[in-house]
């Protein structure tokens, strides 16, 4: 699934080109995971100021309101001057003075909600939980390790859940965790500050590392302007199982953590 890394390329991929375009019209497709919250008809007229994000929450802020965009497991947005006639899993179209924004979804569980304002308990709802970005300054170090020392659960469990650092998933956690030399299996509140302090910065490094690659094209991911990502050709374990680790020749492991696969080298990562 789309994760913090694709989120971002996919925002920068589109945000420039959409400001200040003026709503025309609306088109839904079949259901998706939540409703839009509004009558099409309503962002008729209404003028896009800018497109930012949280966690893995595209924010589309309207002259009056802001929309709400999640990929969910499958989905993936096009913009463009002119798109073709929308398809069977293409279900929202956000047609402006500048192009269409097209959210296409085979599985239908990405999302498009509309709220008046971020302070909407609509909104809150979906981002009122969500942890510090990890590519800001409000992913503090130290904040983090008090984050972590509350909570049992092995590390990766516990970055999936986005309460300590928001938008690692899968494919980052694993690399992370490789690069600060943690198994992905220890309590998180067993890790000591140096640990900690290497899982920071390998948090960071990673996920700035993904963005700057496109992000992760493993299915069909692309971006708004039908970009691939190339980071999978760099991963150091994800993937990988069976195959000597980069770095010691070990084979890389694979397991299961909340029936979702962890990679991970047992020589270089230590419990």
């Amino acid at each position: 699934m789309p994760e913090l890394p694709e989120v971002e390329v996919t925002r920068r991929s589109f945000a420039h080109a959409i400001e200040n375009a003026t709503v025309q019209s609306v088109r839904l497709g079949k259901p998706l995971r939540w409703p839009l919250g509004c009558t099409p008809e309503q962002l008729v007229g209404r003028c896009v100021v800018s497109v930012g994000r949280r966690g893995k929450y595209l924010l589309i802020e309207l002259d009056h309101g802001v929309l709400l965009v999640h990929l969910g497991m499958s989905g993936s947005l096009r913009f463009a001057p002119v798109l073709p006639a929308a398809d069977v899993h293409d279900h929202f179209d956000l047609v402006t003075s500048f192009g269409t924004l097209r959210l296409h979804d085979p599985r239908r569980f990405g999302a498009v909600v509309y709220v008046d304002s971020l302070a909407d308990p609509r909104a809150l709802k979906l981002l009122g939980r969500l942890g510090p970005e990890p590519l800001s300054d409000t992913f503090d170090v130290a904040q983090f390790l008090g984050q972590l020392k509350r909570r049992q659960a092995a590390i990766k469990s516990v970055l999936l859940a986005g309460e300590a650092v928001v938008g690692v998933g899968n494919i980052y956690a694993s690399e992370a965790l490789f690069l600060a030399g943690i198994r992905p299996t220890v309590s998180a509140a067993r890790l000591s500050r140096p640990r900690v302090n290497r899982l920071h910065g390998a948090i960071v490094n990673v996920l700035s590392c993904a963005v700057e690659q496109g992000g992760s094209t493993l299915r069909d991911f692309s971006s708004a302007s039908g970009q691939a990502g190339y980071f999978q050709l760099q991963t150091m374990v994800y993937g990988r199982a069976g195959l000597p680790c980069h770095v010691c020749a070990s084979p890389v492991r694979l397991i299961k953590q909340g029936q979702r696969s962890t990679f991970y080298c047992a020589t270089c990562q230590k419990p």
